[in-house]
C-alpha cells in the first residue's frame, strides 16, 4: 500500500477502522458503523446507535468504502436496495460494465452502484470528496428535514424515528479538487399517507466555484400530523446525545 502522506493521512487509512475485511466479505460491524456516524458524519440517527435493537450500517460509511476501494468517477449512482444489519458480509459482483453489485452469501442484494465517464483514484482527491459529502449529508437532520416536515404538516414518529437512506448520485465535471464542499441547493418532499420521500439537491464547489452537483434521496416512514412539542422533543433529545457523545460525563 502506498504509504505517502497527504493533508488528510495515509492513503485509504483513515477508513480502515471502520470496516474489516476476510475471506467472506467487507463487514462493518455494530461498532464501526456507530463510530463513523458519529465521528465521521456527525450522524446520530438512532438507527446507528451501537445498542439499537433496529440497526443498520449508516449508508454514507458504504458509499465512502466504494469510493475509497473503488475511486471517484465522473457520473455516480448509488441505489440502497436493503439495510445493512452489523457484521453482515457482502462480496462485491462487478459486472463486466460499470456497475458494482454488493451482495451477501445468500445472494440478497443491498447496494447497487453506477459508474460512467473519467474516473479517478488519488487518495486525496478521493477523501476529500468523501469527506465532504458526509459531513453534508450528517446535518440532514435536525437542519434540513425538521423545517421541511413542518412546511408540509407532517412528522416521523418521534417514538420511533424512521428516515431510511434510498439513493445518492452526482455529477462532477472536474475531479481534481482542492476543497471541494457541498451547497445545499433545493429540497423537496412528496407524502404519500403515511410515507414520504425526500429529495435533496446539492452542489459541488470548489474554491468558490461549482464543479458539479447531485441529490440524495430518503424515505420517511410511520408519517403523522405535525406536532411542534413532540418534534421539539425529540430534536433535544438527538442533540442531547450528540452532546453526551462529544463531552462525556
Amino acid at each position: 500500500m502506498d504509504s505517502v502522506q497527504t493533508q488528510y493521512g495515509t492513503p485509504r487509512m483513515w477508513l480502515e477502522k471502520y470496516y474489516s475485511e476476510d475471506p467472506e466479505g467487507i463487514r462493518f460491524s455494530r461498532s464501526q458503523g456507530s463510530g463513523f456516524a458519529k465521528q465521521v458524519a456527525d450522524d446520530f440517527n438512532p438507527l446507528h446507535d451501537e445498542k439499537a435493537k433496529l440497526f443498520c450500517v449508516p449508508g454514507d460509511l458504504l458509499c465512502a468504502f466504494v469510493l475509497s476501494r473503488y475511486g471517484v468517477c465522473g457520473q455516480m449512482r448509488f441505489v440502497f436496495k436493503g439495510m445493512v444489519g452489523g457484521g453482515v458480509a457482502l462480496r462485491c459482483n462487478q459486472t463486466p460494465g460499470s456497475e458494482l453489485r454488493f451482495e451477501d452469501d445468500a445472494g440478497k442484494r443491498y447496494l447497487e452502484v453506477e459508474r460512467h465517464g473519467d474516473c479517478g483514484t488519488s487518495p486525496r482527491v478521493t477523501e476529500a470528496l468523501t469527506r465532504c459529502y458526509v459531513e453534508f449529508s450528517g446535518r440532514n437532520f435536525p437542519g434540513v428535514l425538521v423545517p421541511l416536515m413542518a412546511d408540509h404538516g407532517v412528522m416521523i414518529n418521534p417514538d420511533r424515528p424512521l428516515v431510511i437512506y434510498e439513493s445518492m448520485e452526482f455529477d462532477i465535471q472536474q475531479l481534481d479538487v482542492q476543497e471541494p464542499k457541498l451547497e445545499l441547493e433545493n429540497t423537496t418532499l412528496e407524502v404519500k399517507g403515511r410515507k414520504g420521500s425526500v429529495r435533496l439537491d446539492f452542489l459541488l464547489m470548489d474554491n468558490g466555484s461549482p464543479i458539479g452537483r447531485g441529490n440524495k434521496t430518503m424515505a420517511l416512514r410511520g408519517l403523522q400530523p405535525y406536532d411542534q412539542a413532540r418534534m421539539g422533543k425529540l430534536v433535544e433529545g438527538y442533540l442531547a446525545g450528540k452532546q453526551s457523545y462529544v463531552h462525556p460525563g
